[in-house]
C-alpha cells in the first residue's frame, strides 16, 4: 500500500541516529512541496501495479502462516522418529523466514515469495528434500511441487540447519554467532535473510525507503537495466543503493530521495564500493569481499557490498558495457528528476520505456529453441550471455554491447513439432574509424567462444542433446517483423506508455532476490496473462505453487514430456539493422547458416 503522506514530516522530525559509514550529506527536513511531490509519485506508480492489493496480501499471510505450521509439525515428526525426548519435542520449534522483495515490503502484484526454512541441528538437509517434500505433496492447496521450478504465485523455499537444539520464535538471524559450525550451504541459504534484515536495520525510515525503492525498481525495469544474471543489478543491489541514499539524506521523503539517488550515483566514482556499514570480522574463516586480500576482487567494476557477514559483492557480474549503460541511465534520470523537482515535468516521464531497437543500429540476437520448455535449459543460455557480452567488449572495433534483459518469443521453425523458443538481444556500438569508408568486422571468434562455452556447460550439466546445434544469420530492419512481436519494433511516440509487454520472471537471481522480473505492465495494458521467460533456478530449493482460487497452471501431458524432451536446438543469429529505409527483403531462410566452421562478418558503411 502507498505510504501515508501525512506522517512523513512528523517521522522526519524525529532526529535519527547516525547511519552508514559517513556523515549525512543533508539533514534538511521535507517541505510541503516535497510531500506533495511524494504524493504525486505515489499516484504515478499505481497504474504500473507496484502496490499489492489488500486481498492478495492477506492471502500471502495466510499461506505463509500455514506453511510455518507445516514446518513445525514436520520437525516434530522428524524429532519423534529420531527418538528425541518428549520434553524437547514439545519445544523443538522450527520457523519460516522470508527475504527478498517480500521481506523488504516492495513486492509487486503476482510476485513470488522467497522463504527460508530454519530447522534445529538434528534435522538433516536430506530430511527436507524427502519427508518435507512428501508432506507438502499431501496438501490440497499445493497445486504443483518440484525441487526446481517456476510458477505463478510461487513460494521458493530454501533450507538452513542451525547448530541449535531448538528454534525459538524470537530467533534473530542477524546474529553472526549462528554461523558457527554451519555447513557452507546453510550459510548461503541464511545469507538472503541476513542481508535483507540488515538493510532494513540500516535505513533511517523504512517507509520512505520502501516507496523510493519501488520507484527505482520500476524505473530500472522500464529502462532495461534490471537483471543480475545479465550483468546489470538485481533486486538486492538496487535496494542497497537506495538504502545508501537514505543514509545520506536521513530526513528526506521519497520524492527527494529518488532525485538524490540519481544525483549520488550519476557522480559516484566507481569502482569505489558502496557500503552500508563498516565490514566486521567475525573470525569464522569465511571468504569476504576484500580487494586487499583477494586479487580477483580488484577487478570488480561496480562493487556494492552486502552488509551481513560474510560480506560479498552483489554485482560481480557487471561488465564495462553494462556499467556504462547504467551510468548513462543515472545521468538521464538525474536530468528528468531535475525537471520534476522544478515542476517542469511529471513523474510519468521518468518511467517512459525507451525503444531498444531504435537506439542501436546493430543488434546481435541470441535464440534458444527446443520442442519442450525446460527452464534449466533457458537458464543455461541466459546465464552465459554475459560471456558473449564480455567477448564482444574485447573486440577491437566494439565500444559497447548492451544486452536487453527483456527476452522475446523466438520465430517458429515451420516444422510439425511444437517448439518453444526465447530470444535475447544485444545492441552493439562500433568504434568510429577514420580513413575508411567501409570496415569488415569479424565476429566469428566472439560468437564461437560463447557457443563453445554453452556446449561445455550443457555437457557437464547433462543437458546436452544430439540435435543441439548453433547457427547464425543477419537480417535487415525490414525483416525484423518476422522475428519479433510488432510492439517491439514499432516506433514509440513521445510520452507514450502503450504496448509494453507484461513479462514475469519469478526466479531467484544470484543476489538472492526473487523479484527479478524484467519488465512491468504498461498502465494501458489490458492483458491479464503472464508470459514466463526463464532464468536458471538455484539447486537446493523447493518451489511450491499454492492455489489461491486462481486459474490452475496449464499442465503438459506426461507423454509429451517424454517424447519431446530429447530435442534441443540452440541458435545464435546476427541481425544487421540499418537506419536507412531498406526495401522489403525475402522471407527469412528456414535453416540459418551454421557458424561452427564459417566466418561471421559485418561490412559497416561509414
Amino acid at each position: 500500500m502507498p505510504f501515508p503522506v501525512a506522517n512523513q514530516v512528523q517521522a522526519a522530525q524525529q532526529q535519527p541516529k547516525h547511519y552508514g559509514i559517513t556523515s549525512p550529506i543533508s539533514l534538511a527536513l521535507p517541505k510541503d512541496s516535497d510531500v506533495e511531490l511524494t504524493r504525486k509519485l505515489c499516484e504515478a506508480l499505481k497504474p504500473y501495479g507496484v502496490f499489492e492489493e489488500e486481498l492478495e496480501l492477506q492471502r500471502r499471510i495466510l499461506v505463509l502462516g500455514k506453511l510455518n505450521t507445516l514446518v513445525k509439525e514436520w520437525i516434530r515428526e522428524i524429532s519423534e522418529k529420531k527418538n528425541l525426548p518428549a520434553s524437547l519435542i514439545e519445544n523443538v520449534g522450527g520457523k519460516i523466514f522470508t527475504f527478498g522483495s517480500y521481506r523488504l515490503g516492495v513486492h509487486t502484484k503476482g510476485a513470488d515469495i522467497d522463504a527460508l526454512c530454519v530447522a534445529p541441528r538434528h534435522v538433516d538437509r536430506s530430511d527436507f528434500f524427502t519427508s518435507f517434500y512428501e508432506k507438502l505433496k499431501e496438501q490440497e492447496e499445493v497445486k504443483d511441487l518440484r525441487f526446481v521450478g517456476n510458477f505463478h504465485s510461487v513460494i521458493d523455499i530454501l533450507f538452513a540447519r542451525l547448530a541449535l537444539q531448538t528454534i525459538p520464535e524470537s530467533l534473530d538471524l542477524r546474529d553472526d554467532g549462528l554461523l558457527k559450525n554451519l555447513d557452507i550451504r546453510c550459510i548461503r541459504s541464511l545469507n538472503g535473510c541476513r542481508v535483507t534484515d540488515e538493510i532494513l536495520h540500516l535505513v533511517p525510515n523504512i517507509e520512505n525507503f520502501r516507496l523510493t525503492l519501488r520507484a527505482i525498481k520500476l524505473w530500472a525495469k522500464r529502462h532495461n537495466i534490471y537483471s543480475n544474471i545479465l550483468g546489470f543489478l538485481g533486486g538486492v543491489s538496487w535496494a542497497m543503493l537506495v538504502a545508501r541514499t537514505c543514509q545520506l539524506y536521513p530526513n528526506a521523503v521519497a520524492s527527494t530521495l529518488v532525485h538524490k539517488f540519481f544525483l549520488v550515483f550519476s557522480k559516484w566514482e566507481w569502482p569505489n564500493p558502496v557500503l552500508l556499514k563498516q565490514p566486521e570480522e567475525c573470525n569464522l574463516n569465511l571468504q569476504v569481499w576484500d580487494p586487499r586480500v583477494t586479487p580477483s576482487d580488484r577487478y570488480h567494476l561496480m562493487p556494492i557490498i552486502t552488509p551481513a557477514y560474510p560480506q560479498q559483492n552483489s554485482t560481480y557480474n557487471v561488465s564495462a558495457s553494462t556499467r556504462t549503460v547504467m551510468i548513462e541511465e543515472f545521468k538521464q534520470g538525474l536530468a528528468i528528476t531535475d525537471e520534476i523537482m522544478l515542476n517542469k515535468a511529471d513523474w510519468s516521464k521518468l518511467f517512459e520505456a525507451p525503444n531498444f531497437f531504435q537506439k542501436y543500429k546493430y543488434v546481435l540476437n541470441c535464440l534458444s529453441c527446443w520442442t519442450y520448455m525446460v527452464r534449466q535449459k533457458v537458464g543455461l543460455v541466459e546465464s552465459k550471455i554475459r560471456i558473449l557480452v564480455g567477448n564482444l567488449e574485447k573486440n577491437d572495433f566494439i565500444t559497447l554491447a548492451h544486452v536487453n534483459p527483456q527476452s522475446f518469443p523466438g520465430p517458429k521453425n515451420g516444422t510439425e513439432k511444437e517448439e518453444f523458443s526465447t530470444m535475447w538481444v544485444i545492441g552493439i556500438v562500433f568504434k568510429k574509424m577514420e580513413g575508411s569508408e567501409n570496415l569488415n568486422v569479424d565476429l566469428t571468434y566472439d560468437i564461437q567462444s560463447f557457443t563453445d562455452t554453452v556446449y561445455r556447460q550443457a555437457i557437464s550439466s547433462k543437458m546436452f542433446e544430439p540435435d543441439m546445434k548453433i547457427t547464425a544469420m543477419h537480417v535487415k530492419r525490414k525483416q525484423l517483423h518476422q522475428l519479433l512481436p510488432n510492439f517491439v519494433i514499432q516506433k514509440r511516440r513521445k510520452h507514450s506508455t502503450d504496448g509494453v509487454r507484461f513479462i514475469t520472471d519469478t526466479s531467484l537471481d544470484l543476489s538472492l532476490d526473487g523479484d527479478s522480473s524484467m519488465s512491468v505492465p504498461s498502465p494501458t495494458a489490458l492483458s491479464k496473462t503472464c508470459t514466463f521467460i526463464g532464468t536458471a533456478s538455484p539447486p537446493g530449493s523447493i518451489f511450491v505453487n499454492i492455489c489461491h482460487g486462481l486459474a490452475p497452471t496449464q499442465q503438459v501431458p506426461q507423454s509429451n514430456l517424454t517424447q519431446n524432451f530429447p530435442v534441443l536446438r540452440l541458435m545464435v543469429m546476427l541481425f544487421l539493422m540499418s537506419n536507412t529505409d531498406l526495401s522489403e527483403g525475402p522471407p527469412l531462410p528456414a535453416n540459418p547458416i551454421p557458424v561452427v566452421k564459417n566466418s561471421i562478418k559485418l561490412r559497416l558503411s561509414r
